[in-house]
């Protein structure tokens, strides 16, 4: 990996804000704005309990990531036609091409919506039909990860896996998210022995709330390639370790784990140490609409907190294009034009 040379510090905002980038731990369904819940629901004739843009966003304080879920649940309850699903991605790859996100993989949550009645045709054909538009209009690649909701059964996710398969050219892997404490990843771990079958693409979130030891399992157990969070990985020497060597990439969240009380403030926050211990990690924005920003603003308040230098902004922005499903082809396309943007600045 090329050494950077150090910029000055009021020229680094401007280098993070520019500088090509992927993204690859977003809830798409977290992405949806206070603004658009409410024309969808007025579009749809849905009620929702609060009167107002204004009354909804201030309900956006959470003290853990249950609290979050609760409220992320309800502002789903508008997303009922295809058109509403890409709508909703439509919105976020357009702020993710401002944020010069090149590649972005969407998690999406269809258990959320199938348990309302929609059906699981309408959920990924929205989502698609934005991926393919955004790809030809805005020139940013865009990708599907199905997420099982680790609350629910693996009953209920093996069922949720065969609703998904006959659109199975529409999503490139599952992924595993929602309540993190009490539901180990070794819960789904014949469901993800199927997916790996199938050739799917695997990951799950483990070590944001929950213990190293979920990173542990949904390593060894689920056989995951990515650790969406992970940020208790640093609580075990030998984890980090295992990380490091077998070059496992971490999909950090900074805003979300502040938002969420994971870390005090930003600058206690550890990806200093992450990526200081060799780690393959990433910056993402998790849920932006609830968490206070998407990705630019991840990496700008972030950076401004904790001291990071331009050397860990372009191990940032490489790891992620590294550690995407995307063919090599085009990682070595989009790593030549992140060390265009960098040579440009020095």
């Amino acid at each position: 990996m090329p050494q950077v040379r150090p910029f000055a510090t009021d020229r680094l905002p401007d280098l993070l804000r520019c500088m090509p980038k992927a993204e690859l731990h977003i809830h798409i369904e977290g992405s949806l704005e206070p603004e658009l819940i409410f024309a969808l629901a007025q579009r749809n004739g849905v009620q929702i309990p609060y009167a107002s843009v204004e009354e909804l966003r201030s309900a956006y304080a959470f003290s853990n990531l249950q609290s979050f879920l609760d409220i992320y649940y309800a502002g789903a309850s508008v997303l009922l036609k295809e058109q509403d699903f890409y709508d909703m991605a439509r919105a976020y790859l357009l702020k993710a091409a401002q944020d010069n996100v090149l590649h972005a993989e969407l998690f999406f949550d269809p258990q959320t919506h199938t348990a309302r009645g929609v059906s699981m045709a309408t959920v990924i054909n929205g989502l698609h039909r934005a991926c393919v538009d955004a790809k030809a209009e805005l020139g940013i690649s865009a990708a599907l990860i199905l997420c099982f909701l680790r609350h629910l059964s693996e009953e209920e996710a093996f069922e949720t896996l065969e609703q998904a398969l006959p659109f199975r050219d529409k999503f490139i892997g599952v992924g595993l998210d929602s309540g993190e404490v009490g539901n180990p990843p070794e819960k789904f771990a014949r469901v993800f022995a199927r997916c790996r079958a199938l050739g799917l693409h695997l990951v799950a979130h483990a070590g944001e709330e929950g213990p190293p030891a979920y990173v542990w399992t949904a390593l060894d157990l689920l056989k995951v390639e990515r650790i969406d969070h992970g940020v208790q990985s640093s609580k075990d020497a030998a984890l980090m370790q295992r990380l490091a060597q077998d070059r496992i990439p971490l999909t950090v969240c900074p805003l979300s784990n502040l938002k969420l009380c994971v870390f005090p403030d930003l600058a206690s926050h550890n990806l200093r140490q992450l990526l200081d211990g060799g780690l393959v990690a990433t910056l993402n924005s998790d849920d932006p609409a609830y968490f206070g920003g998407y990705l630019n603003e991840n990496f700008t308040q972030t950076f401004a907190a904790t001291g990071l230098s331009s050397q860990h902004a372009y191990t940032l922005a490489r790891n992620s294009f590294e550690a995407s499903f995307i063919e090599d082809a085009a990682k070595r396309r989009y790593i030549d034009r992140l060390n265009e943007t960098f040579e440009a600045f020095q």
